[in-house]
């Protein structure tokens, strides 16, 4: 039994891009700070990780640049463009509507039906 919570589908870029957007980061750095901020209830897979990435930059949604990272090895780090920001800011409203509606229905009790 694990304690960590599955992702959701299309919450992975929700979760990398808020990732991003508190700090330029590598790839790996990415599945660390989203497992960090989650206390471990979290966790990307790489092999979702790097396809996200790739379309988000696409999107221009990131930025990429190549950079040496902290254990002196060339690594391609992520920043959030003002693109990026705008999306973040829609993905958080529309998680934010998500969570609301999924929790008026669990609240819901028999006198509400």
């Amino acid at each position: 039994m694990t304690d960590r919570a599955q992702i959701l589908p299309g919450t992975l870029n929700l979760l990398i891009l808020k990732a991003v957007s508190l700090g330029p980061l590598h790839g790996y750095g990415i599945l660390l700070r989203v497992g960090q901020i989650s206390k471990g209830a979290l966790a990307i897979e790489q092999g979702a990780l790097y396809p996200a990435l790739f379309r988000l930059v696409g999107k221009g949604y990131l930025k990429a640049t190549w950079g040496v990272s902290e254990n002196n090895q060339r690594a391609k780090y992520y920043e959030l463009t003002a693109a990026g920001r705008k999306q973040l800011r829609q993905e958080i409203e529309g998680w934010d509507r998500l969570v609301s509606a999924i929790g008026a229905v669990l609240d819901a009790l028999p006198a509400d039906a």
